[in-house]
């Protein structure tokens, strides 16, 4: 079995998208005329991963039917959104037997490549790791939680931005929400995540540095390229995310 058909991907898909100022899901807004999910669905596609669960929550059955054309998705279902640690813990009773490699990424980042996830499966892989995370190094990093490294380079935590002091909101290695799990150190991290901040939510952020703590092998990679950092928020991201998007396709036509 190769690593990626030994692995469950599992897509955050819950959010209602409150700031794109439209009705539905955020994750069916459409991008270029296709939901934003269908794009990370079509990476998806190309690992070939073993499973995929999709996390639904707001207007869940349209999330659903929007995604019949991929009939060997699982869905399990966030009733209340009390954040991404509390989105990837529905999933647990799913993957109860699930030994392979966790890969968790959220499904209005439309433009991560399948490239990129294949690094840092490979590189979960080779390191026999608990965990290892995505980054991307941006010119600006404003509104992302940044990567804090000792002076060795070694991972120490992420800092979400309106936490960071001065000196760490310098930092232009940022966090974009893309990470393999051991499955172990996924669920006993979770167990120990604590809803300490201003939302009273349990952070996925947590776990890395959690993990950390323990002294467990925890990795940090900038594989992504600036691009995949789009996440779509706000109706002018999605302008910025359709300008990408068009720019790429144009390239690929090319080549």
């Amino acid at each position: 079995m190769s690593p990626t058909q030994s692995t469950a991907a599992v897509v955050l898909a819950a959010g209602k998208g409150t700031r794109m100022h439209r009705p539905g899901p955020k994750v069916l807004t459409p991008l270029a005329g296709r939901p934003m999910i269908h794009y990370v669905m079509d990476t998806l596609a190309q690992l070939d991963p073993g499973r995929i669960v999709v996390v639904v929550g707001h207007q869940a059955p349209q999330v659903q039917q929007s995604l019949a054309p991929w009939p060997q998705v699982q869905f399990a279902l966030q009733e209340q959104q009390r954040g991404t640690g509390h989105a990837v813990q529905v999933c647990r009773e799913l993957l109860r037997d699930h030994a392979g490699a966790v890969l968790i990424l959220t499904g209005d980042s439309p433009l991560v490549r399948a490239e990129s996830l294949r690094q840092l499966l490979d590189r979960f892989h080779r390191e026999q790791a608990a965990c290892v995370l995505g980054t991307a190094i941006k010119d600006d990093p404003t509104g992302f939680g940044r990567i804090v490294r000792n002076q060795q380079g070694d991972f120490l935590a992420i800092v979400e931005e309106k936490d960071a002091t001065e000196q760490q909101r310098c930092i232009r290695e940022v966090n974009l929400s893309c990470y393999v799990f051991a499955p172990a150190d996924l669920w006993e991290s979770l167990d120990h995540v604590q809803p300490k901040n201003r939302q009273g939510e349990y952070y996925l952020t947590d776990c890395p540095g959690i993990l950390r703590r323990w002294g467990r092998r925890v990795l940090a990679c900038p594989v992504h390229q600036p691009l995949e950092s789009i996440s779509i928020n706000t109706p002018e991201e999605l302008q910025q995310a359709e300008a990408a998007l068009a720019a790429l396709q144009a390239e690929q036509s090319e080549a």
